[in-house]
């Protein structure tokens, strides 16, 4: 009568048997938990725009790097909220900035028990909101830039930091990065770099986490979505420049993206999960469209499946507390 020979389904007839022949597997050592510490607060303050995740006071955010670490994350990334912002972003390495000290109390809370991250950028620190410092004519000077890169390398590394994350997208910001903290004998500092970091409309929510004061935008800078090409280029560049790690960012609609650049490196892979990715799942969810933890669940192991050792994720605290409780 025709029946199939093979027959597929039997792998998919339990919960056990799919669990036991699952090829992609979600793990808390392979989730970073983003944080953003906010100068001044005494109290967490929520971001209307990605619900659940806050701006944390210093004692707020010691409290949620100790959680991360007992759930056994892989790590956190630090963004910071500074109370005043100039031209040239001083506060990023100043070590009594927000940030430096935000890595300071969170790396005496955890100790080596979390891997440390701290965003290597001016973005937040600048009164205009740009990623680096502006020229006579409002643009970005990619080489001033990367003095202060320099600068803030060094005060996040005396800080404690074990990353520093190179998201500004300028020519050139690894090697000098990785030849300040190799100046001040801090070797053992590992560079992620933000290799395919896309201009991306779904940076949205961010802006609202980091009170960005952006004017304009950052295509000059950040990669243009149409390309690929243009991204391998700048993967090649990071890897011969020294980074540790590279990043593709955002990920969900970069799946190919990062498909491809996890073919061709041989150090570990991020991809970071950004704000309006979450906020997009978070939304349709309130709204009762889509089962919200299966979309969680979903999309980041299809960021693992694509490629990433690493993901950078809102939810990766939540993930991990499933994990334990044996529903993801």
């Amino acid at each position: 009568m025709g029946f199939p020979v093979e027959r597929p389904r039997r792998l998919r007839r339990t919960p056990a048997l799919r669990r036991l022949v699952a090829e992609t597997r979600l793990h808390p050592a392979g989730l970073v938990l983003p944080l953003f510490v906010r100068e001044g607060l005494a109290e967490p303050a929520a971001i209307s725009s990605l619900p659940g995740v806050v701006q944390h006071s210093r004692d707020s955010l010691r409290a949620a790097a100790a959680e991360a670490a007992y759930l056994g994350l892989g790590g956190v990334m630090l963004f910071a909220v500074p109370a005043a912002r100039d031209a040239v972003g001083s506060a990023a390495s100043d070590p009594d900035g927000i940030l430096n000290l935000a890595v300071a109390d969170v790396r005496a809370e955890v100790g080596d028990s979390l891997v440390v991250m701290a965003d290597l950028c001016l973005d937040e620190f600048t009164d205009h909101g740009h990623c680096g410092v502006l020229d006579k004519d409002g643009g970005v000077d990619n080489d001033a830039t990367l003095v202060r890169y320099a600068e803030m390398a060094m005060a996040l590394a005396d800080a404690g930091a074990d990353v520093v994350g190179t998201s500004g997208m300028m020519d050139g910001q690894v090697g000098v990065v990785r030849s300040a903290l190799d100046e001040v004998s801090a070797q053992h500092v590992l560079v992620l770099a933000y290799a395919a970091k896309y201009a991306s409309a779904l940076y949205g929510p961010f802006r609202e986490a980091v009170d960005s004061q952006l004017q304009g935008d950052r295509r000059t800078y950040q990669q243009d979505p149409a390309n690929l090409r243009e991204a391998l280029r700048e993967l090649r560049l990071d890897v011969e420049e020294g980074a540790d790690m590279v990043m593709v960012k955002p990920a969900s609609l970069y799946l190919d993206v990062l498909r491809e650049v996890a073919g061709l490196v041989d150090v570990p892979v991020a991809a970071y999960q950004v704000s309006g990715e979450y906020a997009m799942v978070e939304a349709a969810a309130e709204r009762g469209w889509i089962d919200r933890d299966r979309a969680i669940a979903e999309s980041i192991t299809s960021i693992h499946r694509a490629g990433a050792d690493v993901v950078l994720t809102y939810w990766a605290a939540e993930v991990a507390r499933w994990i334990a409780e044996g529903r993801a």
